[in-house]
């Protein structure tokens, strides 16, 4: 009797199994091809910090700037540069024509941390 059941949830769920594969997953997420000369800087914030201390670019370069939110809710803003980021304004094509060191700060009031959240963008 047993055997019996075991054998039908076995076969049920190989049939949820082959349902789900033709019904058609999502697709794999895919890499944005960006126009010839133009590069990608990715910058993601989380609590009380971005994902790197400092950002390097090339000056006369355009970059197609992307922000995300990994963990709470920030933005970008990059002082001097007329930038500012967040989730619901993520991404931005820019030239950096100025070599120099620009502030990278949040701009979205975070949280008790939110003094220390910055970081460096250089422009070579």
């Amino acid at each position: 009797m047993h055997k019996w059941i075991l054998s039908s949830v076995v076969l049920v769920a190989c049939a949820l199994g082959v349902y789900l594969l033709a019904a058609g997953l999502p697709d794999r997420p895919h890499e944005e091809v960006l126009p010839e000369g133009q590069e990608r800087l990715t910058i993601t914030g989380s609590n009380f910090e971005f994902n790197q201390q400092e950002y390097r670019v090339k000056a006369g370069t355009t970059y197609q700037i992307k922000y995300s939110d990994k963990l709470g809710k920030h933005g970008v803003e990059i002082k001097g540069l007329d930038i500012n980021l967040s989730a619901s304004n993520p991404t931005v094509e820019y030239t950096f024509d100025t070599p120099g060191e620009y502030e990278i700060v949040c701009s979205i009031m975070c949280g008790t941390g939110h003094a220390d959240m910055k970081s460096i963008l250089i422009v070579e």
